[in-house]
């Protein structure tokens, strides 16, 4: 088997992941589980497409396939922003509140991460660590912060120290889980200082445009270090 094919195999796999994640929210969604806590779960779940990548064959270009299941949804969130309907299973996994035009902010911009860091920074420590804390810390600290947050703040949204701690400690565990996956080693000094770097932009971040000003902290940091 060629590589290319055998790359083809391994991304058309991914593909069948995230969807596969989407449709099992979906299901979910409709014997009651809560909306917001399914949008969290796919948001883990697709941050975490990147496990994949110890199985592709790196010598070869199609290594850039990787980016499919990203590549895929970015497509169908754009038409889906603007001609779903309520029960589209990506409106009722992926939104707060149903509307569809969530899906043109806050998963579409995951979406262009997921294609930057599987282009640009395939198999890099900061993929590793910025896809660790923007899927695991910005998965759980919402979580957190709704259900403990009693201690609030303000900068620019309403947020808790108890939601920011959360994003602090999920990020820094994310990113040692796909470091280890990834290149079997934690680079823990880098992930610590992006870990802080990043708890502070979450809090000063509007909704949604934290998962492009998380990941572009993470690479700022790489670069200077």
């Amino acid at each position: 088997m060629s590589a290319s094919v055998y790359n083809i195999i391994i991304a058309a796999v991914s593909v069948g992941y995230v969807f596969a994640v989407v449709a099992f929210m979906d299901f979910f969604v409709r014997k009651g589980f809560p909306q917001e806590l399914s949008r969290k779960v796919v948001h883990i779940a697709a941050g975490s497409w990147l496990v994949f990548w110890i199985f592709f064959d790196q010598s070869n270009y199609s290594k850039y396939f990787n980016i499919a299941p990203a590549a895929i949804w970015a497509v169908l969130l754009l038409i889906k922003g603007f001609t779903a309907k309520e029960d589209d299973e990506a409106v009722k996994t992926m939104t707060r509140t149903g509307d569809k035009k969530e899906l043109l902010r806050g998963p579409f911009y995951f979406t262009i991460v997921m294609i930057v860091m599987g282009t640009l920074f395939f198999y890099e420590s900061v993929a590793a660590v910025s896809m660790g804390i923007l899927g695991w810390g910005d998965g759980i600290a919402p979580l957190v912060g709704k259900k403990y947050g009693k201690h609030k703040y303000n900068f620019v949204t309403e947020k808790s120290y108890e939601g920011s701690l959360a994003f602090f400690l999920f990020g820094v565990f994310g990113a040692c889980l796909f470091s280890y996956i990834l290149f079997d080693e934690i680079y823990l000094k880098y992930i610590l200082i992006c870990s802080v770097f990043t708890t502070f932009i979450e809090a000063v971040s509007p909704k949604d445009i934290d998962n492009i000003l998380i990941p572009l902290a993470c690479i700022f940091v790489y670069f200077f270090m």
